[in-house]
């Protein structure tokens, strides 16, 4: 299946990352609208994932202290198993070394953990809850 991933770049791309981040963290896993929409919305970079044109996955990225860090990384369920989020790791580790940076950072919900760590990152935190599921956080030298 052909991922085309592209940091976004105008607003209906943006809406396409919004509606994917909507579908997964508040209708699927029921995280309130103003947990899952912050202040950093405004100044991430923003991933978008399309299959056939359709958005299938998100993501965003910032650039804090020495990481990327990672955030609101999600496919839609019905696609996933599919390597899609193998894809946009790589895509988002890829903009993080072209920005300089060396290190990733991410938390992962505690369910993910695994997928995480078979793409190359560790566990460095204690399980925290955060908008009421499990997670912890992860990094990744690049």
């Amino acid at each position: 299946m052909s991922l085309d991933v592209r940091k976004v770049k105008n607003q209906h791309e943006l809406k396409d990352a919004f509606s994917v981040r909507e579908e997964v963290f508040i209708k699927e896993q029921n995280v309130s609208f103003d947990d899952e929409h912050d202040e950093y919305d405004e100044t991430a970079t923003h991933i978008v994932g399309y299959v056939d044109g359709k958005p299938l996955m998100a993501a965003r990225l910032r650039f804090v202290d020495q990481y990327g860090k990672f955030e609101r990384i999600c496919v839609v369920k019905s696609y996933r198993g599919q390597s899609l989020g193998k894809q946009v790791i790589a895509f988002m580790e890829t903009v993080t070394k072209d920005a300089g940076y060396q290190k990733a950072k991410l938390n992962a919900q505690t369910h993910a953990e695994g997928f995480y760590k078979s793409l190359g990152y560790r566990t460095v935190s204690e399980e925290f809850m955060d908008a009421g599921i499990p997670h912890v956080t992860m990094t990744k030298s690049l």
